[in-house]
C-alpha cells in the first residue's frame, strides 16, 4: 500500500471567513485479487467526531480539485477505482450552513448550489468505477456525495442517514432530488426527502438505509473499511455482482406517490412552507429529466430558498435544537451532581411505566415502581417488560441486554424499597394534597440526600416541598407525553431547592438524552402555560361563534396538530385542569371554556374520532359546543392573528417574570415540547 496526499485547492466562488475546512486526503491502496489500485479519499476536517465534517466553499473546492487530479491519474491507467469515506464515526453531514448569513445576493446562492453539483458530478463522471464507504453519520450533502458514487457500502453502526433539508427550509440541492428517486424509486425517495424531515426530522439507521436501497452492501463496524475495500475489489474483478431493483417509471405510479407526499406535507405545514413543495416538483420532474436538467433545476430552486426567510427561521430552530439544547442555561456546575445508582417511581400507571422504561434503558440502574395494589404494580411492570420485548423483537436490544433490563425493573406496594434510592420521581394524580402526601411518606423511608422529583405539569414545586424536613431536595422534572418521543424535559427548582439537587436533575436529564430547560416555579411553567393561552384563546373564539373547523384550520403549519385535536391527545380533563390552574393564577388573560367543561363532564375522549386516521367531529361533542345568541364568526387569517398575538403577549410576560432564561429557551421549549414550528 502506498500513500499520497492531494491538497490542491480550487478557488471557491464565495468565502466563509471562519469555515472549518474539510480536507480531501488521498491514499493509494493495492486491492486484493489483482484488482488494481484504489485511490481512497478520506474527507476529514481534522477534528474529532464532536465536530462533524461539513462542506463550505473551500471544502468543496478542495474535494473538486482532488477528484480532478484523480481523473488525470485514471485516464493514465494509474488507478482502477476511486472511493470516498469519512473520518471515524462521521461520513459527512452536509453543507456548512454557518456561512449562510454571508450569502446576501442570489448569484452567491446560485454559486453555492452549482459548486456542490460540479464537485459531486466530477466524482460521478470519473472514467473508473467509484465507491462510497459510508462509515458514519451521513446527512444532506454527505448523502448526496455518496449517491454520486457508482456503488455504496454502509456500516451497520451508522446512527443517522438523512436528507433533512426541507426541515430547514431548503431542498436537497446537490443532486438529492434527482439522484435518490432514480436510485431507490419515487416512494422510497419521498420517505427520505419529505416524510422523515417533516416527522420531527427523523433519521434512518444504517440497516434501514440499506433496506431502502441507498447502499449496495452492509458490513459491521469493527472491520467495515477492510470489508468494504475487499467488496470493491470483488466488484472490479466480477466476483461480486451488484443487483438493484428496476425503477418503476410509470407516470401513474410517480403521480400517486407525489400526491400522497403532498397531502402529508399539507398536514404537516398547512402549505405555509415552500421547501417541501419545491422538492416535490423536482422529484416529480426526475422521472424523465436528464441529470444535467435535474441539477440545473435544483440550482435555481436552491438559490431562491437560500435567500428566503424560511431558511433563516429553519436555521434558527436547528441551531437551538442542535447547540443550545446541549448547553442548558441556568444549570449549576455539573460537579455538584450526585451519583444515581437506583431510581424509585411512585405510581405504576401509563406515565410512570413510560418513565420506568426510559430510566432503565438510559441509566442502566435498578428501577422500582410502587402503587396502591398488586394489580396496578403488576400491570406497570408488565408494560415495561412488554415494551422491552418489542424492542428486542425489532433487533434494537440484544438478548443479554433484554434480560438485564427486565431484571432491573421491579414493583411493590410498599415504599420500603426506596430506602437506598438516590432519585425518586412521583407520577401520581395532579392534585397538590396527593403529591404532598407522597413526599411526606417518602421522607420517612429515604436518605436525606435522595432527590425527590415531581412530574407535575402545573403545580408549585415550592408549595409541594414546604412541609418537608428537607425541602431543598425537591425539584420539578416535567416530561411530555409520549415520554419516549418528546425530547423536552422542564427542570424547575422550588424556592428552597439546593444546587446539588438541581445539578443532579440536570445530570439525570442529560443521561436520559432529553433537552433540559430550566423553568421558574410559576404556574404551568413554560410549555403548558403557553399551550394554556393558545388553547384557551382558541376555545374562546369557538365559544364566541367561529366554527370549530375554521379554528382548527388556522393553525396548520404552526402547531403539530389543530388545538381541538390536541385536546384529545392531551386528554380533555388534563387540558381543563391546566386551563383552570392558569385561570386561578391569571384570571385576566386565561379562559376556562364552558364547552370543554361540558366535554369533561360528559367523559368524552375529545372532540374528534381519530380512528380513521383523520379527525371526524363526534356528533355528541358537537352538541356540547357553546351557541352564543350573537355569534362572532372569524375567518382563518383572523383566528391565526388573534391567537398568535396573545401567544406573543404571554411570551413577553414570561420573560418579564423570568419564567424562562431567555427568548431562545421559550422557542426551544415550544419546538421540543409542543412540536411548534
Amino acid at each position: 500500500m502506498t500513500a499520497t496526499s492531494t491538497t490542491t485547492t480550487a478557488q471557491p466562488s464565495l468565502e466563509f471567513g471562519d469555515e472549518v475546512v474539510t480536507h480531501a486526503l488521498v491514499r493509494d491502496i493495492t486491492l486484493p485479487g489483482d484488482a488494481g489500485t484504489l485511490a481512497l479519499i478520506t474527507i476529514d476536517n481534522g477534528l474529532d467526531h464532536t465536530r462533524p465534517t461539513t462542506f463550505g466553499p473551500r471544502s468543496i473546492a478542495e474535494l473538486h480539485a482532488a477528484v480532478d487530479a484523480l481523473g488525470v491519474r485514471a485516464e493514465a491507467g494509474e488507478i482502477a477505482a476511486v472511493a470516498v469515506t469519512g473520518k471515524p464515526f462521521i461520513f459527512a453531514v452536509g453543507a456548512d450552513l454557518t456561512g449562510i448569513p454571508l450569502v446576501t445576493e442570489r448569484e452567491q446562492a446560485l454559486a453555492v448550489a452549482r459548486s456542490g453539483h460540479a464537485a459531486f458530478a466530477a466524482l460521478a463522471d470519473l472514467p473508473v468505477p467509484t465507491f462510497a464507504f459510508v462509515n458514519g453519520a451521513a446527512m444532506g450533502g454527505g448523502v448526496e456525495l455518496a449517491l454520486s458514487a457508482t456503488y455504496r457500502t454502509i456500516s451497520a453502526g451508522v446512527p443517522a442517514v438523512a436528507l433533512p433539508e426541507v426541515f430547514l427550509g431548503i431542498i436537497p440541492g446537490w443532486g438529492g432530488c434527482w439522484m435518490l428517486p432514480n436510485l431507490v424509486g419515487v416512494e422510497n425517495a419521498l420517505k427520505v426527502i419529505i416524510d422523515n424531515p417533516l416527522s420531527q426530522n427523523r433519521m434512518l439507521r444504517g440497516p434501514e438505509a440499506f433496506r431502502l436501497g441507498i447502499a449496495d452492501a452492509i458490513f459491521e463496524p469493527a472491520d467495515f473499511l477492510e470489508r468494504s475495500i475487499g467488496w470493491a475489489a470483488g466488484v472490479l474483478t466480477g466476483a461480486v455482482t451488484v443487483e438493484r431493483a428496476e425503477i418503476d417509471r410509470d407516470e401513474a405510479t410517480w403521480t400517486a406517490a407525489i400526491a400522497k407526499a403532498k397531502a402529508f406535507a399539507d398536514v404537516k405545514t398547512g402549505r405555509q412552507a415552500k421547501s417541501p413543495y419545491a422538492a416535490l416538483d423536482l422529484v416529480a420532474a426526475a422521472r424523465t429529466a436528464t441529470r444535467d436538467e435535474g441539477f440545473a433545476a435544483e440550482d435555481e430552486v436552491l438559490a431562491d430558498l437560500i435567500m428566503s426567510d424560511e431558511l433563516r427561521a429553519g436555521l434558527y430552530a436547528f441551531e437551538l435544537v442542535q447547540k443550545r439544547a446541549k448547553r442548558p442555561a441556568g444549570a449549576p456546575d455539573k460537579s455538584l451532581a450526585r451519583r444515581v445508582t437506583k431510581v424509585g417511581i411512585v405510581g405504576a400507571g401509563l406515565m410512570a411505566s413510560q418513565l420506568a422504561l426510559l430510566f432503565v434503558q438510559r441509566l442502566n440502574v435498578p428501577v422500582i415502581l410502587t402503587d396502591i395494589d398488586d394489580e396496578r404494580v403488576a400491570k406497570g411492570v408488565g408494560y415495561v417488560h412488554a415494551e422491552l420485548d418489542k424492542l428486542a423483537g425489532k433487533g434494537r436490544l440484544s438478548p443479554d441486554r433484554l434480560n438485564r433490563y427486565k431484571a432491573l425493573v421491579s414493583g411493590s406496594t410498599s415504599k420500603a424499597g426506596f430506602a437506598d434510592a438516590d432519585f425518586v420521581i412521583e407520577a401520581v394524580f395532579e392534585e397538590m394534597s396527593v403529591k404532598k402526601q407522597v413526599f411526606a411518606e417518602l421522607e420517612r423511608v429515604t436518605g436525606p440526600e435522595c432527590v425527590f422529583a415531581t412530574n407535575t405539569s402545573s403545580l408549585s414545586i415550592t408549595e409541594m416541598a414546604a412541609e418537608l424536613e428537607h425541602p431543598e431536595r425537591v425539584v420539578g422534572f416535567h416530561f411530555f407525553n409520549p415520554v419516549a418521543v418528546m425530547p423536552l424535559l422542564e427542570i424547575i427548582p422550588g424556592a428552597q431547592t439546593d444546587d446539588a439537587t438541581l445539578a443532579t436533575a440536570f445530570a439525570v436529564g442529560k443521561e436520559l438524552k432529553k433537552t433540559c430547560i430550566r423553568a421558574a416555579d410559576r404556574p404551568s411553567f413554560i410549555v403548558n402555560r403557553l399551550l394554556g393561552r393558545f388553547m384557551g384563546e382558541a376555545a374562546r373564539i369557538l365559544d364566541e361563534g367561529t366554527p370549530i373547523e375554521v379554528v382548527d384550520r388556522a393553525f396548520a403549519g404552526l402547531a403539530p396538530m389543530p388545538p381541538f385535536v390536541l385536546i384529545g391527545l392531551v386528554g380533555p380533563a388534563i387540558a381543563l385542569h391546566n386551563g383552570e390552574t392558569l385561570v386561578r393564577a391569571f384570571p385576566d388573560r386565561f379562559y376556562a371554556s364552558p364547552t370543554l367543561q361540558r366535554l369533561v363532564a360528559a367523559k368524552l375522549p375529545g372532540f374528534y374520532d381519530l380512528s380513521s386516521g383523520r379527525p371526524v367531529l363526534l356528533p355528541e361533542a358537537a352538541e356540547l359546543i357553546e351557541r352564543p345568541t350573537e355569534p362572532v364568526v372569524l375567518g382563518v387569517p383572523e383566528v391565526r392573528e388573534r391567537v398568535l398575538t396573545v401567544l406573543a403577549d404571554e411570551a413577553r410576560r414570561m420573560l418579564d417574570e423570568e419564567v424562562a432564561q431567555s427568548p431562545m429557551d421559550i422557542d426551544l421549549a415550544m419546538i421540543t415540547g409542543a412540536g411548534f414550528q
